[in-house]
């Protein structure tokens, strides 16, 4: 996703309610989000949806981390020797 300039990027929320397809049209043209704004403070993004799907999945994946990262303080966690033959065992067979 290409950062958000909030600057350039926010438009009030009555400006939005009267030009919806523009906007979208926007947020899917230049893969931006915009924020919107009422009464002088943000209140919410427009994304596109491909790129909430890359978030969602980013956001996935550094979940797995956290909670790997977790096990491993636990003392849960597989050696890196442990798990190599493991996978070696398997795709030998």
């Amino acid at each position: 996703m290409t950062k958000l300039r909030v600057d350039e990027d926010s438009c009030p929320l009555s400006d939005f309610e009267a030009g919806i397809a523009s906007f979208v049209k926007q947020v899917n043209e230049t893969h931006r989000p915009t924020v919107l704004t009422q009464h002088g403070r943000e209140v919410a993004v427009l994304v596109g949806v491909h790129e909430y799907q890359r978030m969602q999945e980013r956001l996935e994946l550094l979940e797995a981390i956290y909670a790997a990262e977790a096990q491993i303080k636990k003392g849960e966690g597989v050696p890196h020797a442990e798990t190599k033959a493991m996978i070696l065992r398997r795709w030998r067979t």
